[in-house]
């Protein structure tokens, strides 16, 4: 099993605005990143269903190579990343979701798609909601009002999110053989 890093966004039932969003993201090009380019697969668009078995629109945009053990990338040169490049990638990742409207919930990062599920967000995490220890969580406004902390900021109209933090070092990375330093 792999380990994908990406955007991932939930679209609810909104139809129009995920093909929109896709249409924005096979147009967007790749992404510079160090001194490489980092080019986008297809954005992958498929139903869900959060925990409880509602339905919603799932859209995934991974990079080329960036994940591991990705079936999506087999044929693909493997891009090794440092943090500090995961970062900026995944802060030109919600630069492209700026763009974006109808959807509920995004995240970028390693595997965040359950991040994006309202209702575990809701019944599993509402305390981290509270405490605002989901960075990068973004939220339609008028989405989990209950359960979010102050730490919440104005991310676009009509969005706000945790801002984003930096990626950390791990075996993940291209900086992994720094860590027993």
């Amino acid at each position: 099993m792999g380990i994908a890093f990406g955007l991932v966004v939930n679209f609810g039932v909104d139809e129009a605005a995920a093909w929109s969003a896709r249409d924005h993201v096979l147009g967007s090009g790749s992404f510079a990143v160090g001194h490489r380019e980092v080019v986008l697969h297809p954005p992958q668009l498929d139903w869900d269903a959060d925990v409880d078995g509602v339905p919603y629109l799932l859209m995934s945009i991974l990079p080329i190579g960036v994940g591991r053990g990705l079936p999506l990338d087999r044929g693909h040169e493997p891009v090794r990343l440092s943090a500090a490049e995961l970062t900026d990638l995944g802060s030109q990742l919600y630069g492209l979701l700026r763009e974006f409207s109808g959807y509920r919930a995004a995240r970028v990062g390693w595997d965040p798609y359950a991040s994006v599920d309202l209702a575990e967000l809701e019944r599993e995490c509402a305390d981290l909601l509270e405490a605002g220890t989901l960075p990068g969580l973004v939220l339609f406004e008028s989405v989990l009002t209950a359960t979010r902390g102050a730490a919440f900021v104005p991310f676009a109209p009509w969005f706000v999110w945790i801002p984003y933090a930096s990626e950390r070092a791990s075996s993940l990375t291209a900086d992994d053989d720094n860590l027993a330093a």
